[in-house]
């Protein structure tokens, strides 16, 4: 957990200031605002999109009385998408936007569901059921 935390709150702000610096040194520092601006921007309008579509889709799962396992998978990813989109950085806003267009999410959905598999069948992640 630890390292995990050390990756968040450490190297990826330096990534970030880093690839910040070198984009600002070719393109111009009002260019990189701009652009980090305009990634915000489109990024919260993409996760809007994205968000009321998975919402349709649960609606439409739950009232069908099916499980939206994957609907429910995919919002997660569209939330964590849209906040990296939201802080400044390349290296966060592609990532983000990795997670908000619909065909590259669906493989990282297949990686997710794999790891928790792997985790439930591994006793690591239990999985309690109540009537």
């Amino acid at each position: 957990m630890f390292r995990i935390l050390f990756l968040l709150f450490v190297i990826v702000p330096v990534i970030e200031l880093w690839g910040l610096i070198a984009v600002g040194r070719v393109i111009g520092a009002a260019w990189t605002v701009l652009l980090v601006l305009a990634t915000g921007v489109a990024g919260a309008w993409l996760a809007k999109q994205q968000g009321l579509q998975v919402l349709r889709l649960t609606q439409l799962q739950l009232s069908r009385g099916q499980m939206p396992t994957d609907a429910l998978l995919d919002g997660f990813m569209i939330l964590i998408g849209g906040l990296l989109l939201l802080t400044p950085g390349f290296f966060t806003d592609t990532v983000g936007f990795l997670l908000l267009v619909p065909y590259t999410r669906m493989m990282v959905r297949h990686v997710l569901k794999q790891w928790l598999w792997h985790l439930i069948r591994t006793g690591k992640v239990r999985i309690l059921f109540r009537r």
